[in-house]
This record gives structure tokens, C-alpha cells and sequence, in this order.
């Protein structure tokens, strides 16, 4: 009965396997060029001595390691089968798992950055430096390498001596127990959740009592927005993809929570033209006009 069930969950899941490659295709398509051009405009037009901006450059290098994998996927979900071989199918799916962590975690920074901006503006000038930014940023990628490590090679292990066709549908024929990366991935994941809602509840409640005061926060729709969207790629695209692995149905919805967590590499740069003021200007040019007004 049980591997009746199986088999209509593979055969109903083939038969999505083109939807999956054109959502694929679809997030290429628009998350390459959009990546790219924002990590040249965050390089060329934007310092690197202020902590936001290392942020996001950090943040659109994790975005483009994700869209490089995905014809990757197009390829495998077009076609129906896999004939790169387990390193590759490895690589793809850590990369994958890295943007996930990485991005939840920058994103956060930004949060606590944009926080420390607004509520502690004098109190946090020591602590907003690019110095203690790209600390951050190092320990971050130091942190996020130390778990693939493991999993990289559990995941070799299990594809080892089984069918590549299975590669990014493995979970389909596993009953493995919950990894202790795992836990260590959702733990980060409801953390970082946790901490960007503390830090959307104190901006806004300092936003709300300076509405009607001479404020130095400028930009304020734009500064809850930059909170917004990020309570709601933790909650739409990041939360649902991590808990999926506690679920009897990893199998049936682990694709489709795939393909919509990996749309963040395309709302990510939505995130920077709200957070940098004139974020198509140069700097210097951005500069200028607010000495004018």
C-alpha cells in the first residue's frame, strides 16, 4: 500500500517536473540580470566603508551563487533525469541551503543595522563601521561553510550507489531521521525571524512617536518597507522550505516551497533601492544634493 503511494507521489510529481523548469528558468531569467546589476551599482556607486553597503554586497554575491545553480535545475526538471553526477547534484543543492542561511542572516544585519540607524543613531556610531561589518560578514560565511561540511557529506553518502535521476528528489524514497544541521537550520532560521520582528516593533514604535517632531530619520515609508519585506521573505519564503523537513510530506512539497524560496534572489534588490537613499547615483552625487536641501 505504502509503495503504491509512493509511486503516485513520483509519478504526479513527474508529471510537474516542466512547471518546475519554467519557474526555474523564470527566476534565472529575472534574478541574473538583477543581481548583477545591483552588485555593480553597490560596488561602482556605493562605498564600502558603510557597514549597509557591505551588507548587501555580501547579500547580492549569496543571491548570484543561487541563480548559477538554477539552470541546474531547469536542466534536471526539463529533462527528467540527471547525468552531471553527485558532486554536482551536492554542490547545486548546498548552494541552495547556503542562500537560505546566508541571506537570512544578511538580511538580519541589515535589520539590526537600519535599527541602530534609526532608535541609537549617536550611541551606535562606534559599533556601525564597516570594520565590525566585514567581522561579521567573515564569521558569517566561516559559520555557513562549517555546516555544508557535514551535510555535504551525509548527502554524498546517500546519493552514493543510488539512481542520479533522483537527485534533487531524494527525499522521495528517504525515511532518514531529522540531521542535527537540521535543527541547528531552523534554529537559525525562527532566530533571525525573532530578531527582525523585535526590530520592526521598536522602528516603528520610534517612527510613530517622532511623526509630528523634527525627525533626522528621513524616508520613513521607505525605512518600513526595508522591514516589511523583510518579515515577509522570512515568512512566505525562508520559514516554510526549513520546517518542510519535520513534515511526513517532504516529498510532495519540498519542490514547490524550492521554487518559492528561491524567488528571494529576486526581491532582494527591491531591498537595496529602499534602503539606499539615490541608490542609482553615486555616492558622492547623493551626497551633494542632501547638502543643497
Amino acid at each position: 500500500m505504502s509503495n503504491n503511494t509512493w509511486q503516485g507521489n513520483e509519478t504526479a510529481l513527474y508529471t510537474k517536473y516542466p512547471v518546475f523548469a519554467l519557474i526555474f528558468g523564470s527566476i534565472t531569467a529575472l534574478g541574473l540580470p538583477l543581481n548583477a546589476l545591483s552588485l555593480w551599482i553597490l560596488l561602482c556607486r556605493h562605498s564600502l566603508t558603510s557597514p549597509s553597503t557591505v551588507f548587501m554586497v555580501n547579500l547580492a554575491v549569496s543571491d548570484l551563487l543561487l541563480v548559477i545553480t538554477l539552470p541546474m535545475r531547469v536542466y534536471f526538471y526539463a529533462s527528467g533525469t540527471w547525468q552531471l553526477g553527485s558532486i554536482a547534484c551536492v554542490c547545486t543543492t548546498m548552494l541552495f541551503r547556503n542562500n537560505i542561511r546566508s541571506s537570512s542572516i544578511f538580511i538580519t544585519f541589515i535589520s539590526v543595522d537600519r535599527l541602530l540607524a534609526v532608535v541609537y543613531p549617536l550611541r551606535s556610531r562606534h559599533l556601525r563601521t564597516s570594520a565590525n561589518a566585514w567581522r561579521a560578514v567573515v564569521l558569517l560565511w566561516l559559520f555557513v561553510l562549517g555546516l555544508n561540511l557535514p551535510e555535504s557529506v551525509a548527502f554524498s553518502k546517500f546519493l552514493n550507489g543510488r539512481n542520479d535521476s533522483y537527485c534533487f528528489e531524494f527525499r522521495h524514497i528517504s525515511n532518514r531521521p531529522v540531521s542535527t544541521t537540521t535543527y541547528v537550520h531552523v534554529a537559525l532560521v525562527l532566530t533571525m525571524l525573532a530578531v527582525n520582528l523585535v526590530c520592526t516593533a521598536m522602528v516603528s514604535w520610534t517612527l510613530r512617536r517622532h511623526l509630528n517632531e523634527s525627525s533626522r530619520v528621513n524616508n520613513k515609508v521607505n525605512v518600513m518597507v526595508i522591514f516589511i519585506m523583510n518579515l515577509t521573505m522570512f515568512t512566505v519564503l525562508f520559514l516554510p522550505v526549513s520546517l518542510i523537513a519535520f513534515s511526513n510530506d517532504v516529498g510532495v512539497y519540498l519542490t514547490p516551497l524550492t521554487c518559492l524560496a528561491s524567488c528571494n534572489c529576486c526581491l532582494d534588490p527591491v531591498l537595496y533601492y529602499f534602503y539606499l537613499d539615490g541608490f542609482w547615483k553615486k555616492e558622492e552625487d547623493v551626497e551633494i544634493s542632501l547638502a543643497r536641501e
